[in-house]
């Protein structure tokens, strides 16, 4: 069976464009989205769809081995499968937070380690479409492309680099000089891109990449392209999937550029399209105190939504004042009744710091999600039995330098609550047994 996809005006549900036109915006200004031709998809039914996809689901067979291509009809149908761009990304482990859970009076709390991915974050479930549509239009002849280019606060410039890497296409990342963990600044300069690294914030960058991506030579890899988002939506799917096709009551996910809960929404609106789910669940969007335009637009009822300037934050990847998914967002929210929490540096850091003794090991962006959880919990808007699910974005491990200034007690105005050093030891015996005791007393 043959199946499309092609742009449409994410505002107003109009306009046709096809996928290999080089366009970020429909003529009116507004941002697009990818719409598919459900009524062809439909004809395949709920039950079919499932089997085809448990069939393929981290199997061998390419390109549908990866958690978005095992999805292919649904994520962009239009190319052949040798010019996808895929490094196995999706398939990530959804973790029972038991301990966790149970410290907060939660029966069934679950973390989607999106960050168990080639690059380390979700980003790479986007990346791999965008990446494969231009490998396409490249090979196609249509276009001439130069390259890729994106502004980043880390997670997009290195899942940018390795997929363009892989494809053997140029890649170039704007970065806010200084304001990046040095985990994700070496990623991009490993994987060979033109990374340039500037005087100014996220936002910033996000303009002067807008411009450098005028004249079509460069094409735009930040989330204001819709192809992104048709990977991303697919973490939806995967929940589902990995639940024996049932829907978790709450949904917890980071919030910076505002993509990703966009793409949340728009992956469970397709499941119910297709009949495999009945409806959607409660999706709360966590952003942190210092960068939180979509949190003072919700506690106004939706009245009126102010970018600003970001402050300084743990959590980098989300320290975004203008966010260019707002429009998606908002309009995504308001039809579901979705919410929105904030979190400020002290509940992120000891939210990070107090799952991670429970066995994880968080980003500060998950940490900012697990601080608004821990808020729903406390104000008892979650009950004890509720299935809740916390999207984790990135993994620890890039974010080492905040970990462990935070345990060493040098983060700016953060008191440790859950502080845990090294205890510095002569190599003697009865010192080490001394020390092991006391510990064991302790806990």
């Amino acid at each position: 069976m043959q199946y499309d996809a092609w742009f449409r005006d994410a505002e107003t549900g109009t306009g046709r464009w096809e996928l290999d036109e080089i366009l970020y915006r429909s003529p009116t200004g507004g941002l697009l989205e990818v719409t598919h031709d459900l009524a062809t998809l439909k004809q395949r039914s709920a039950a079919a769809w499932i089997r085809l996809w448990e069939g393929r689901y981290k199997r061998t067979q390419w390109p549908f081995s990866s958690g978005v291509w095992g999805k292919k009809e649904l994520v962009l149908p239009n190319i052949p499968d040798e010019d996808i761009v895929s490094l196995d990304e999706g398939g990530t482990n959804l973790f029972w937070a038991d301990r966790f859970g149970r410290e907060l009076g939660l029966a069934d709390l679950w973390v989607k380690q999106c960050g168990v991915s080639h690059t380390g974050s979700f980003k790479d479930l986007g990346m791999t479409v965008l990446v494969s549509q231009v490998n396409h239009m490249i090979k196609s002849g249509k276009h001439q492309i130069m390259g890729v280019a994106c502004a980043s606060t880390g997670d997009t410039s290195a899942a940018l680099a390795a997929y363009c890497a892989a494809a053997g296409i140029t890649s170039v990342v704007l970065l806010p000089r200084g304001k990046i963990s040095p985990a994700q600044l070496i990623q991009p300069i490993a994987n060979n891109a033109l990374t340039l690294a500037l005087d100014t914030d996220f936002d910033g960058c996000m303009r002067l990449v807008q411009q450098l991506t005028e004249d079509k030579k460069l094409y735009l890899a930040n989330s204001m392209n819709s192809l992104r988002i048709e990977g991303q939506k697919t973490i939806s799917y995967e929940i589902v999937q990995q639940f024996d096709w049932e829907v978790p009551d709450w949904i917890f996910i980071p919030g910076g550029n505002l993509g990703n809960v966009s793409a949340l929404y728009k992956g469970f609106e397709e499941l119910i399209e297709l009949g495999i789910v009945n409806h959607v669940p409660n999706i709360v969007c966590c952003q942190a105190e210092a960068a939180n335009p979509l949190y003072l637009a919700y506690k106004n009822n939706w009245r009126d939504f102010r970018p600003m300037i970001a402050k300084e934050t743990q959590a980098s990847a989300i320290r975004i004042g203008d966010p260019v998914s707002r429009s998606k967002a908002i309009k995504a929210l308001m039809k579901w009744g979705g919410k929105v929490e904030q979190a400020s540096e002290q509940e992120l850091a000891d939210a990070t710091a107090r799952a991670d003794r429970t066995g994880l090991f968080n980003c500060p962006h998950t940490g900012v999600a697990l601080a608004a959880l821990i808020k729903f919990v406390e104000r008892g808007e979650i009950k004890p039995k509720e299935r809740v699910v916390v999207i984790s974005t990135a993994h620890g491990l890039k974010f080492g330098n905040i970990k462990a200034d935070y345990h060493m007690g040098k983060l700016p105005g953060i008191v440790p609550r859950y502080a845990n050093l090294p205890v510095e030891l002569p190599a003697e015996r009865q010192a080490v047994y001394d020390a092991v005791m006391r510990h064991m007393d302790r806990t």
